[in-house]
């Protein structure tokens, strides 16, 4: 049995932060939406509902039928969740006179209630509400306040049902993980045992019960995400796991003989498929970001098909899919408005006939990493930045030629050799180097010169949802501008890209 902690989704953007710090107590937890609740097993050890940028007395505001879970299992209610609960037994919510967003400090903290034990004096919280609990029904104990809110958090008698008006999930509450261990923990009794380690015992023995000696495809990319789904299936299966590494043209500089070595070492049975003429022709002509992306994923669509056909009865098809694709495709707010189709091979002809097996499909990227390090894998692939699934195609404004790759390639080598040297590569997320569409003045020598302009990019982030842009050292920034215009034929202009996610994206395209 595997102890569970439910989710229920209210549509807030602090949603995945709250499983991802239940998991940072070694705790299975999973996200529904609100409207969707799973058949409650007896795995089920509690349930937290979400805040929401909602108000409860809004028409359309969500409202869920909750007789089925309260006084039943044990809940904690999170602001939102929290006026919801209060207004639906007979307190009474109202949009407060004083609207409270962000930092407060609790000025009332009943420390014999097992929810708030050993939290300190003055505790601070992070609010995000314009509503406020006027009134609670006498069965409500009060266990949390702040000078301007009375009833920040409170506990129904006779039940372990809880309710809290700040977010213990985001980092400005410095006291958060001690409250949603005091839930998860002491009142919903889990045992903490769901680690890397369980977590690739359990999938390896799932894996092999699913699979037997069934015939699988898997198509690598490079990333994290596909490498250690290969090594659970390889560790599952052996090599009745079939890995496609297609080179798409669009990688880094010598990046596909590379990693083509690291899966070899690492005794995947993989196919190399140099495929970057095919890619390239492609997208003759195409400077559309989307286009790229369609060209892209058709092409290597095409590419995969007949790689898989090659294979003498394949059954399944294998992808790298984690928890944040599959809460996107079933959230509140409803899946995205356009899907990226780069790598989709779910995309794949229907005529192949395969089902698909995702291992990967309850964790979060962090936690990929560290079973990736559990499992022993090569460090430069579990360290490595995210890379977008159209490569370098992205990267370059404007059309993608031979001599555009090669040049972009070139400077990005440059950028990320300069960050491992200087030890900079992993204290930031994501690095990479952009072409830009515009060309510039510059003087070499006597000579005038018009050449290209490229964009430098770092970014610091825990997820890739929010990020802010790398203070890389100046002394860094410009030694590498200056070894790229000397390398680089071509380029006489290096800039360094300083805007934050958001309003701007990670990447340019």
């Amino acid at each position: 049995m595997q102890e569970t902690i439910l989710i229920l989704d209210f549509g807030s953007q602090y949603t995945q932060l709250i499983a991802r710090r239940v998991r940072e107590l070694n705790v299975y937890c999973e996200i529904h939406p609100f409207n969707k609740i799973p058949p409650l097993s007896s795995d089920i050890k509690g349930i937290i509902f979400s805040g929401s940028p909602y108000s409860v007395r809004d028409k359309n505001s969500p409202a869920p039928d909750i007789s089925g879970i309260k006084g039943k299992f044990p809940i904690l209610a999170v602001c939102y969740g929290a006026q919801y609960l209060a207004q639906i037994t007979g307190g009474e919510v109202m949009a407060s006179e004083i609207r409270e967003y962000g930092r407060a400090n609790l000025s009332f903290i009943d420390r014999s209630n097992v929810l708030m034990k050993g939290m300190s004096d003055g505790s601070q919280v992070w609010m995000s509400h314009g509503d406020t609990i006027l009134r609670v029904p006498e069965d409500f104990e009060v266990v949390a306040s702040t000078h301007d809110v009375k009833f920040a958090g409170f506990k129904i008698r006779g039940e372990k049902t809880f309710g809290i008006q700040f977010h213990p999930e985001v980092y400005h509450s410095t006291e958060g993980t001690t409250l949603l261990k005091n839930f998860v923990v002491d009142i919903c009794e889990c045992h903490q045992s769901w680690t890397p380690q369980s977590f690739i015992d359990s999938t390896i023995q799932w894996l092999k019960d699913q699979l037997g000696n069934d015939e699988v495809v898997l198509g690598l990319s490079g990333g994290v995400d596909s490498s250690v789904a290969a090594i659970l299936l390889h560790r599952a299966i052996g090599d009745h796991l079939h890995c496609i590494f297609v080179d798409n043209g669009l990688l880094r500089k010598n990046e596909f003989s590379k990693v083509l070595d690291s899966y070899r070492n690492m005794h995947l049975n993989v196919t190399g498929v140099d495929a970057s003429q095919r890619f390239l022709k492609a997208l003759a002509d195409v400077t559309d970001p989307e286009k790229k992306r369609k060209a892209i994923g058709k092409t290597f669509i095409d590419v995969f098909e007949a790689e898989a056909l090659k294979i003498s009865g394949v059954k399944w098809l294998a992808q790298g899919t984690i928890y944040p694709d599959v809460i996107e495709s079933i959230s509140v707010k409803g899946p995205s408005a356009t899907i990226k189709s780069h790598h989709n091979v779910g995309g794949l002809p229907s005529h192949l006939n395969l089902k698909i097996i995702e291992p990967l499909k309850s964790l979060f990227k962090d936690e990929v990493r560290r079973v990736g390090r559990m499992l022993d894998m090569d460090p430069s692939l579990i360290g490595r930045h995210p890379f977008p699934g159209p490569g370098l195609a992205v990267r370059i404004l404007g059309e993608v030629t031979p001599e555009n790759v090669r040049l972009l390639q070139e400077v990005d080598d440059i950028f990320i050799s300069g960050l491992r040297a200087d030890e900079l590569y992993d204290k930031v997320w994501q690095a990479f180097a952009v072409l830009l569409p515009v060309r510039s003045v510059g003087v070499m020598g006597d000579e005038r010169t018009y050449e290209h302009v490229v964009s430098l990019r770092a970014v610091t982030s825990t997820d890739g949802m929010t990020a802010d842009w790398a203070w890389l050292p100046h002394e860094f920034l410009a030694k590498i501008s200056n070894e790229i215009i000397n390398r680089v034929k071509g380029v006489n202009r290096v800039v360094y890209d300083i805007s934050s996610k958001p309003p701007a994206t990670i990447e340019w395209e």
